[in-house]
């Protein structure tokens, strides 16, 4: 069973007319620049739960499961909030992949997927239906597949960068990532683009932003993650999330997610 047990959190929501149950594992130390987190969702009400996933910088793979369903996704790099309708009685595990995985763990790019999705082939990853049933088990099991998958040598100018833009949550410019990882700002963007379908300084204010997102859940309204200033912190939310930062700072049901800022 998955042993990292201190950092595992769980929150449960509760409404009139919802509710849903969320559970979180992040990961082991040898997986944290790959890995962001594992996360289960489960609808335990009988009526359907409307959705909006607002961009967080992230990679998701996800399994579904309902009565008589089962399937795998996808979900590339996005730019702009995606809607969807979580059936009643419905649960979903996925795992949230950092960039460096991409390239060295699922070997390929997502460009094509830029802001979509796509539908995983049968039996990827072994992930089977019964795999849903324990989340912990879940989280061991694909755990082990990303280890495994992990290559001896890795690029260490990718690596660096990568870990650094994390650490700093998008707030320094691109020339100042180039300077501090001796790789030029047009190779760069050459391989963010090709690789992850968006530029470094795209990728970056996704990053303020998921930074800024607990901040407004916690009802401050003003920018605190190096926006030049209020309107241009309003902008760039609307640009993201098509609401304003008042609007998602209510958060009216519990409407809004963000995988990787869930309690």
């Amino acid at each position: 069973m998955y042993t990292h047990k201190k950092i595992k959190e769980m929150y449960q929501l509760e409404s009139k007319d919802i509710k849903l149950e969320y559970k979180i594992i992040l990961p082991k130390p040898e997986l944290s620049d790959f890995v962001d987190r594992f996360y289960m969702i489960k609808n335990n009400d009988i009526s359907s739960k409307e959705i909006v996933l607002i961009p967080d910088g992230n990679i998701d793979i996800f399994f579904t499961t309902e009565p008589g369903d089962f399937a795998g996704n996808l979900i590339g790099l996005e730019t702009q909030p995606t809607t969807a309708f979580f059936p009643p009685k419905c649960s979903f595990m996925g795992v949230s992949l950092k960039l460096l995985s991409i390239e060295y763990i699922l070997h390929r790019s997502i460009a094509d997927i830029f802001n979509s999705s796509t539908d995983l082939p049968t039996g990827f990853w072994d992930i089977l239906p019964n795999d849903l049933t324990d989340f912990d088990s879940f989280c061991t099991k694909i755990s082990k597949k990303i280890k495994e998958t992990i290559p001896p040598e890795i690029d260490e100018r990718k690596q660096k960068l990568l870990k650094l833009i994390y650490e700093t949550k998008g707030s320094l410019l691109v020339k100042e990532y180039a300077q501090k990882v001796c790789w030029s700002e047009r190779q760069i963007n050459r391989y963010f683009n090709q690789t992850f379908g968006l530029s470094l300084k795209s990728f970056c204010t996704i990053l303020r932003f998921k930074a800024s997102f607990q901040h407004l859940k916690n009802g401050i309204l003003y920018p605190e993650q190096d926006f030049a200033d209020q309107a241009h912190f309003i902008k760039e939310v609307k640009k993201l999330t098509k609401v304003t930062p008042k609007e998602l700072a209510k958060n009216k049901n519990d409407r809004f997610l963000q995988f990787s800022t869930m309690p």
